[in-house]
This record gives C-alpha cells, structure tokens and sequence, in this order.
C-alpha cells in the first residue's frame, strides 16, 4: 500500500511527520511544485518528488492538501490515475458532489482535520461518497487513527465542523496567549507562564475526554466559595467571551459555506 500526499503545505507536511512519528508502515510519497517545500522531508523516510501524476499513478490512496482553489486544477490533473482509487480530500468547504465532479471514478472521502496533526492530537471528522467500501473506510482510518481522534458525520456537519474544530487551535491560541500575558504581568517568567497555562488547556482538555467530565462541572470542581477562582470567573462575567467565541464559529461556519457555494458544482 503506497500513500501519496498531493501539496507539502502546513497540513500537507504535517500529515506525513505525523505518519511516520506513529509508526505508519506504508510507503509514503509527497509532493509540491515548490521544490524547497519538501527539502526537510527529503531527510526523512519520505519519497518527495514534483510530478503529481507519477506520484498518484502509484499510490494506492491518494490526500489531497492542497488549497480549495487548487482541487479542480490538481485532481484534473491527476483523473486518470486516481480511477479506483481512495482519494481523501482534506481541502475545506468541497463538497463530495464537487469533487466527484472531477475525478468520478474515485472513492472519495471529504475530511477536516485540524494542526495538531503534527503531534497526533488532531480531531478530524469525515464523510464518504457512496462508492467508497467498508475495505476502503477501514484504510482510511488507519490513517485517521494516526493523527488523532476522528469520527464518522454526515456532510451537512462538515462546515461547522470546518468553523469549530478546523479553526480552534487558532482560537484556543488567543485564550492562551492572553493567560500567558496575564502570567506575565502577575510576575511569572515567560517560560513558567506558558507551561502553566498550556498544560493547563491540556488537561481541561482530557478531564473531558477520558475522565468524561461535563464543562460545567469541572469549572464548579474549581469554583469554591469566596475562594481565588470565583473572583477571577466574576471578572471573566463582565466581557461577552462566550458570545464572542459563539459569533467566531459562527463566522467561521459561514465563511467555509460560502467557500462551498463558490467552488461547488452541480
């Protein structure tokens, strides 16, 4: 089984790093136009090389991490070799219909990861054209399983899903640079004040998860009477910070929908 990852981009190369950090046992082929792009994959157990048809023609499973606007150019491009073939698109907003439209012979999944690929801690969501099969699903979960926590929607959830977890390391970036600020100004040395608040997102992150607590009830697990976290959670009541995070999804949502509408074609 040969995989071949069209566009060494952030997500493009992240991908591969990320498969070969798990233990990933396929061959792996990587492209991209711009040669320099691929110089640091080219020091790793990675095939990189220019020709995108070369590449597809001998892979078995082909990810497409190229930008939306390239899709139709690059899958044009490669029609011929991708015939029978899983091809998993990870470009947001195309929907299935669109990309059936170029390459009609493929079994195509549409997938939205996000970054943290590139530490194995991506949620990624997926949907499937009715071609692909039951052999076809579990390859790619194999890869899925590699970057993360992924699970199986319905299309109709995919730009949500683009506006919330494909946008949220952005959005979790400002809350924790604004705790690293404020670390800062409460007299913490930089490095301890990062650490502190990152490691802190993380593990509110896996009280969820694995200990499968509510939100809510961790917040109250910390909350105590007259104590240090109400008086900082009283001040966090006097801005519109839920709303502005509820209003940045729903912008984001909005924004891959309209992508969507644009490059879809019926």
């Amino acid at each position: 089984m040969v995989v071949a990852v069209i566009g060494a981009g952030m997500i493009g190369s992240a991908l591969a790093k990320s498969l070969l950090k798990s233990g990933y046992e396929r061959k792996i082929i990587v492209t991209d136009l711009r040669i320099e792009r691929l110089t640091e994959l080219k020091k790793l157990d990675v095939i990189t090389t220019s020709d995108n048809k070369k590449a597809a023609k001998e892979a078995d499973i082909i990810i497409l991490c190229v930008k939306p606007k390239d899709v139709e150019k690059v899958l044009t491009e490669i029609k011929d070799e991708v015939k029978g073939k899983i091809v998993i698109s990870f470009a947001a907003a195309l929907k299935l219909g669109t990309l059936k439209k170029f390459a009609p012979e493929s079994h195509l999944i549409r997938a939205m990861p996000n970054v943290a690929i590139l530490v194995q801690e991506s949620f990624t969501a997926y949907c499937t054209d009715p071609s692909v099969t039951p052999e076809d699903k579990k390859e790619a979960k194999e890869i899925l399983s590699k970057l993360g926590r992924f699970i199986e929607v319905e299309e109709g959830y995919m730009d949500a899903i683009t506006g919330l977890s494909g946008c949220a390391p952005a959005y979790l970036s400002v809350i924790l640079e604004a705790l690293t600020y404020a670390g800062l100004e409460a007299g913490l040395p930089r490095e301890m004040a990062i650490l502190s608040a990152a490691q802190s997102m993380v593990g509110t992150g896996k009280l969820v998860l694995e200990a499968e607590k509510h939100p809510a009830e961790i917040k109250d697990m910390v909350t105590t009477p007259g104590g240090v976290t109400i008086e900082g959670l009283r001040e966090l009541e006097k801005v519109p910070i839920r709303h502005a995070f509820m209003k940045a999804v729903e912008a984001a949502t909005t924004k891959s929908r309209r992508i969507s509408e644009v490059l879809s074609i019926d």
